[in-house]
C-alpha cells in the first residue's frame, strides 16, 4: 500500500479518523496518523516483525486498530484481524492457521487471561497489549511475551512491494473448513481506487464506519478507501443504532456503507429530525431486498447503491451508480474496474440474460487460497477468470442480478429455486420483518422450500396463511412446505446472514423438539 503512504502523507493538516468517545473525541490529523503509523511500525521492527511476518489484532474498531494495521503492512508484515469476540478454540483456530508471530490485545487482556491471550500463548506467538495512552498521546505497544521473536532482534523499517502478501482472511463460506485469502498491497490498491472512483469520494467526504474491521467489507470500503482519497471517518467502537445518527451528525459525515441488517435496525429507530444530509447509503455482504430499498430511499432521500463484493476479490466487485445513472433494486450494479462475466461450466462466457456463475478477473482479484491447492484446482476457470460460486446473469444494461449460490438453490425435483428470489418476495408481506429461504430434505422431491421468518414486533401470521400469500405471487413448487418462525434470525459476527448456519438452527430446533 505504498500508494496509500503517499496519499495519506499528502493529506497533512486535514481530519483522518474522529473517535466519538466522550466527553473528549479523538480527532486525528493525516499528519498525525502518518507520525503515529511510523512509530508504531518502529515498536514493531524494535520487536523483531519483518517482511512476512503475521500480527493478528484482536482488538475493537479503534484508532488502535488503524494503526496496527497500517504500520504492520507498512513494515512488510502480514495483518491478519481477528474478532475480539471469538472464544479460545476460535483464537487457537486461526492463530495456529496464519502461524501468528504476535497477537494484539486491548489493555487489561494480558491480565485477565483473555481466550486471545490464551490461545496465543498455546502457540508460541509473542502477546502484546495495544491501546490509545490519553497520558502519552500515543499507541502503546505493550509486549508482555516476545514468544517466538525471542531473539529475533530489531530489524530495520522496511517498505512494502507491490507483490506483498498486506492482508490475510478467513472465506465465511459454506465448507467446513474456511480457506485462508492472500490480499497483496496490489490488490488492495486496486480495491481502493475503484471504490474511490465509483463513489467519486474526496477529501470533502466523512463516512461513519460501522462495519467491524475484522471484515474485508469494513477494512477495504471503510477505512481504506476514505484514506485513499483523503477524505475521514467517524469510528465507534461498536454500532449502536441510538448514537448512529447523533455521530453521523455531531462529526458532519455524508455517507455510510453496512449490511442489510443494521439498514434494517436504523429503520425500526426515530427518524432524525432534520435529516442530515447523507450523499449517499452503500450496502453490501448480503442481498438487500427491494423491500428495504425503496424504505431507505424514502426514508433517508438519498440514493441506495447496492454493491457485490467478496474477500477474494478484496471486497468491491460490482455497485450501483451514483446519480444521474441508473440504480437497480434488486440487481448488484455494474462491473466496477473489475472484468464480470457469466460462464458455464466448460467455462464458456454466456449471452446477455443467460444464468450462469459469476465469475470475475482483475488487479483486485487473489492468486489463490494458501495452502490449498485443491481448492486453488476449482476457484479459477481455464480462461483465468475467478469462479464467485454465485450464480447470477446480465440484464439488458449489463446490470447483474444475483439468483442465488450455487450450492444453497434448491433443487426440487428437478426445478431449481433461487433462495433471493423467496426472500425478496417473502419481505414483502405486511407481517413479516426478515426472512430466509433455503433447502430441506424430502423424500419425493430429494429436497423442498423450507423458510425461517422474523415477524414485526405485534404481528400474527399462520403458516397456512403465509403459503396462500407466496402462492398468489409464484409457482405452486416454489411454496414453502415448512415455515419456522423464530425471534431472532442466526447472523454472523458482522452481521450476515447465511443460509447454512439459518438452516442448521431451525433443523436443530426440530431435532430438540422430537426428543422432548
Amino acid at each position: 500500500m505504498a500508494t496509500l503512504q503517499t496519499a495519506i502523507q499528502g493529506a497533512a493538516g486535514s481530519v483522518a479518523v474522529i473517535v466519538p468517545s466522550r466527553p473528549d473525541p479523538v480527532v486525528v490529523t493525516y499528519r498525525d496518523l502518518v507520525a503515529e503509523v511510523s512509530s508504531f511500525q518502529q515498536k514493531l521492527a524494535a520487536i523483531g516483525i519483518a517482511k512476512g511476518s503475521p500480527v493478528s489484532i484482536a482488538t475493537v474498531n479503534s484508532y488502535e486498530f488503524i494503526v496496527s494495521f497500517l504500520a504492520a503492512s507498512w513494515q512488510r508484515g502480514i495483518a491478519a484481524p481477528l474478532n475480539p469476540a471469538y472464544k479460545q478454540d476460535e483464537f487457537k483456530f486461526y492463530i495456529d492457521d496464519v502461524k501468528s508471530a504476535i497477537v494484539l490485545v486491548p489493555r487489561g487482556a494480558y491480565q485477565s487471561g483473555s481466550p486471545a491471550v490464551n490461545a496465543a500463548r498455546k502457540f508460541n506467538a509473542a502477546i502484546a497489549e495495544c491501546y490509545w495512552d490519553p497520558a502519552k498521546k500515543e499507541v502503546a505497544l505493550d509486549v508482555k511475551e516476545l514468544g517466538q521473536l525471542q531473539g529475533k532482534g530489531k530489524q530495520p523499517a522496511l517498505k512494502p512491494e507491490p507483490e506483498d502478501i498486506a492482508l490475510v482472511l478467513h472465506t465465511s463460506g459454506t465448507t467446513s473448513r474456511p480457506k485462508v485469502v492472500p490480499l497483496s498491497h496490489r490488490n488492495l490498491t486496486r480495491t481502493m481506487k475503484n471504490i474511490r472512483d465509483t463513489y467519486q469520494l474526496t477529501a470533502q467526504d466523512r463516512t461513519m464506519l460501522v462495519m467491524p474491521l475484522f471484515h474485508v467489507h469494513g477494512l477495504l470500503c471503510g477505512l481504506l478507501a476514505p484514506l485513499f482519497s483523503g477524505g475521514s471517518m467517524v469510528v465507534p467502537t461498536k454500532f449502536s443504532a441510538t448514537e448512529f445518527w447523533q455521530d453521523f451528525i455531531t462529526y458532519k459525515a455524508n455517507w455510510y456503507t453496512a449490511v442489510p441488517t443494521i439498514h434494517q435496525i436504523l429503520l425500526k429507530n426515530p427518524t432524525p429530525s432534520p435529516l442530515p444530509f447523507i450523499r449517499f447509503i452503500r450496502s453490501c455482504s448480503s442481498p438487500l431486498s427491494p423491500t428495504v430499498f425503496h424504505a431507505l430511499e424514502k426514508t433517508y432521500k438519498a440514493p441506495v447503491l447496492e454493491a457485490y463484493a467478496m474477500t477474494e476479490a478484496a471486497h468491491q466487485m460490482t455497485s450501483n451508480p451514483l446519480p444521474p445513472h441508473k440504480r437497480k433494486p434488486g440487481t448488484v450494479g455494474l462491473g466496477q474496474g473489475v472484468d464480470v462475466v457469466i460462464l458455464n461450466d466448460a467455462s464458456d462466457v454466456l449471452p446477455q440474460g443467460a444464468e450462469g456463475e459469476i465469475c470475475i478477473r482483475g488487479e483486485n482479484v487473489t492468486k489463490g487460497y494458501l495452502n490449498n491447492a485443491e481448492a486453488n484446482k476449482t476457484a479459477f476457470a481455464k480462461n483465468g477468470y475467478f469462479r464467485t460460486g454465485d450464480q447470477g446473469k446480465k440484464d439488458e444494461d449489463g446490470y447483474v442480478v444475483i439468483t442465488g449460490r450455487i450450492k444453497e438453490l434448491i433443487n426440487k425435483g428437478g426445478e431449481k429455486i433461487s433462495p433471493i428470489e423467496l426472500d425478496n418476495v417473502l419481505a414483502r408481506h405486511p407481517a413479516v420483518s426478515e426472512a430466509v429461504s433455503f433447502a430441506i430434505p424430502d423424500d419425493l422431491y430429494g429436497q423442498d422450500v423450507a423458510v425461517a421468518i422474523v415477524l414485526k414486533p405485534g404481528a400474527r401470521l399462520a403458516q397456512d396463511e403465509l403459503e396462500k400469500w407466496v402462492a398468489d405471487k409464484l409457482a405452486k413448487f416454489k411454496v414453502p412446505k415448512k415455515v419456522y418462525f423464530t425471534d431472532n434470525m442466526p447472523k454472523t459476527a458482522t452481521g450476515k446472514i447465511q443460509r447454512r448456519i439459518v438452516a442448521e438452527t431451525m433443523q436443530k430446533q426440530d431435532d430438540l423438539k422430537a426428543k422432548l
